[in-house]
């Protein structure tokens, strides 16, 4: 079961002013990242991951959840989201792996109580390469004020034969809100269709 894993690495930033404005509440957003060989590396094209990301994907879930509650306690956490990134020598298929399964996915969503799919990247990139790690409410996901990105980078990763997967959470939204939410957007274009009938 051993992924193979090089480093752990965790990010923390908390914004205390956006806009020139103080916010309320500071935001805090943690992101926990793991660095792996990547397990089809020299392989050539491999038809079957399914072997790897069995064998993976719930060992790095579990890992990387166990450590962003650490930081990040669940009852916290409002939304939340995940990046992979594959090496130069990879496919972007290989990163996708390891994070497009329940296997993985539901270990961080169920210790925070989400319901919500957790929102996403896979790239291909070298090592310092900035990564993005979009999020979104972790139960409604038409909630615009909880749209962020978490951006971060490892100087040394991902190498070429390397996988680096990472998961993102937020303890609320940005600091200062203004746009309507997804659902009054939706009432006021059924409002105004009803009015041109």
């Amino acid at each position: 079961m051993n992924p193979r894993v090089r480093k752990y690495s965790t990010f923390i930033e908390q914004t205390f002013i956006e806009g020139g404005k103080e916010a309320e509440q500071p935001v805090t957003m943690v992101v926990v990242a793991a660095v792996l060989k990547n397990p089809w590396a020299g392989q050539g094209f491999v038809e079957d991951l399914r072997p790897e990301i069995l064998r993976l994907a719930p060992v790095l879930g579990e890992e990387l959840t166990k450590r962003l509650v650490a930081v990040m306690p669940a009852d916290k956490v409002e939304a939340y989201g995940k990046a992979a990134c594959v090496g130069v020598n990879g496919e972007i298929e290989h990163a996708s792996a390891l994070i497009h399964t329940l296997r993985f996915g539901n270990l961080f969503r169920e210790a925070v109580d989400g319901t919500a799919f957790l929102s996403f990247t896979n790239v291909r990139n070298a090592p310092g390469a900035l990564i993005s790690l979009p999020m979104v409410h972790k139960s409604a996901t038409g909630k615009r004020s909880h749209f962020l990105t978490a951006n971060f980078q490892i100087a040394d990763a991902p190498g070429p034969d390397e996988v680096l997967i990472a998961i993102g959470a937020a303890d609320g939204s940005r600091p200062h809100p203004r746009i309507a939410d997804r659902f009054q957007d939706m009432a006021e274009m059924e409002a105004q269709r009803r009015q041109n009938l």
